[in-house]
């Protein structure tokens, strides 16, 4: 992610200390995304990731770490957790939370083609029943109320037909009972920069950190609002048909998760329209910050409410 926390190599050195992962060689900033800190740490015997948590609570975190170990062990690709000598994943450095994992195979990809969705959207549906296993629970940190909250925030910095689009968009969500959907481990989060590939193999799913247990059909609805859209946030017909036959070749929809899949599309739109509102209004200082433009994610609710 972006580079809020500036970690020296001697700094990183007497961090890795207690871990039996070989001399430290190379530490480098990871420029993409905009919540946590990430370093490439390469050592004698491997390479790794460093994150360090700009907003996570210490307690918060073990959740993650259990939740990537479990998925590991179901053969979901993703990042596997790193311990010390005492099973000790997580310490601190300056005073924050860190967590070093495997590095995967890969890297992201701008412009995925049919293969790389197909295997993005089976994987997914995989990780959805791995995840039923596991019974560890943490709330969406991004939900209701973290909606109506960041809303307040960023009203007064849109133009009129904007904050009408907000407000009846907020209504609208308060008013669902998704209930009766089913449940589970969620990423969260599963955008392009989310997702590695070696060519059309999958390398991995990463940055589980907005993961939680909810609606398991909103997940995927974040995931074809961001891996099946043109630039206008239009649903490229070839592209969500394969997502959505893939994944339902592993887990099907069940009737009431047809039923409310426009509106947990338009919810996947809003929810990542507003945090690139707050990002964009309200930066955080880094070193290698840049916040996404909050315009497409109003282009993809807009193309959401129109097929209702």
């Amino acid at each position: 992610m972006s580079v809020f926390t500036t970690l020296s190599i001697e700094e990183v050195r007497q961090w890795l200390g207690p871990f039996n992962v070989g001399e430290l060689h190379t530490l480098r900033g990871i420029a993409a995304g905009i919540t946590n800190t990430n370093y490439f740490v390469e050592t004698s015997q491997a390479r790794f990731v460093l994150t360090v948590f700009e907003k996570n609570d210490f307690d918060e975190l073990p959740y993650f770490v259990h939740l990537m170990a479990h998925l590991s062990k179901h053969d979901i690709l993703c990042p596997t957790p790193i311990a010390d000598a005492q099973g000790v994943a997580l310490r601190r450095i300056h005073g924050k939370p860190a967590l070093m994992v495997s590095c995967l195979k890969g890297r992201d990809v701008s412009a995925p083609n049919l293969a790389q969705i197909e295997a993005v959207a089976t994987t997914l549906a995989h990780m959805h029943v791995a995840g039923m296993q596991f019974h560890e629970q943490s709330h969406n940190q991004r939900g209701q109320g973290w909606r109506v909250m960041t809303a307040q925030q960023v009203l007064p910095k849109l133009l009129p037909t904007q904050q009408h689009l907000l407000q009846e968009e907020l209504e609208f969500q308060h008013g669902l009972d998704l209930s009766a959907l089913p449940h589970g481990v969620i990423h969260g989060d599963l955008f392009r920069d989310n997702v590695l590939f070696d060519g059309d193999a999958l390398g991995g799913f990463i940055d589980f950190y907005y993961a939680c247990h909810d609606v398991l059909a909103y997940d995927v609805a974040i995931a074809v609002n961001e891996w099946c859209v043109d630039t206008a946030g239009t649903f490229v017909d070839e592209k969500l048909a394969v997502f959505m036959n893939a994944y339902q070749a592993v887990r099907p929809f069940t009737a009431d998760e047809k039923a409310y899949w426009p509106a947990l599309l338009r919810r996947a739109a809003l929810r990542f329209w507003l945090s690139r509102l707050y990002d964009f209004h309200y930066p955080v200082a880094g070193e290698l910050t840049h916040a996404k433009d909050p315009a497409h994610f109003e282009r993809v609710l807009l193309n959401r409410k129109a097929l209702v």
